[in-house]
């Protein structure tokens, strides 16, 4: 059996969201995001389903019109530790070409996946692609991957909760959550 230590509160990420939206809109290229919803936001399925539903709302909040698109990319296989190769399981339905991008994830830990989806947005023929994760944890890079805008930064510890999960469990709770035996 495992319990769960509140790392981030349901307060605190319900307060960094409209901070975070107004730093991401500010740094926007021009015109990206116009109400005709020139912007799109592309989420890697399963984990940044949470973030970036509450996300896309601070967004509009701020003025900032948008799309929004997810392709399903898998490294974890249901453990705690990355497999080390990134796949794609299913791609974007919309055309990113000639658009600016804002990839949204939960969390940047080794880089790979944040990465191998970057690469793959600008070669679709994305004009830009802008990061932001919920949690960066820059002590497990194994891949240079700088983030534009974080929400949090964590120390090294698995995370649960708001999207993250271990197999698939703990997705739900409203915190972000340090799983712990006991």
């Amino acid at each position: 059996m495992m319990n769960c230590d509140p790392l981030i509160t349901e307060a605190q990420i319900a307060d960094r969201m409209p901070t975070l939206a107004a730093e991401i809109a500010a740094a926007l290229p021009e015109g990206a995001g116009s109400p005709d919803g020139r912007l799109i936001v592309v989420g890697p399925l399963k984990g940044c389903l949470v973030f970036m539903a509450d996300l896309s709302r601070a967004l509009w909040k701020v003025g900032v019109g948008h799309d929004y698109d997810f392709m399903r990319l898998a490294s974890y296989a249901g453990g705690t530790e990355s497999s080390g190769e990134v796949r794609m399981e299913s791609d974007l339905i919309h055309a990113v070409e000639g658009r600016p991008v804002l990839l949204v994830d939960d969390i940047c830990d080794t880089g790979r996946t944040l990465t191998f989806a970057r690469a793959h947005l600008l070669a679709r023929g994305a004009t830009s692609v802008t990061t932001s994760v919920l949690m960066d944890k820059p002590a497990r890079r194994v891949v240079r991957m700088d983030v534009d805008h974080v929400g949090f930064t964590i120390p090294d510890a698995f995370v649960v909760g708001y999207g993250c999960d271990l197999a698939e469990a703990w997705r739900g709770l409203p915190y972000i959550g340090v799983l712990k035996p006991g």
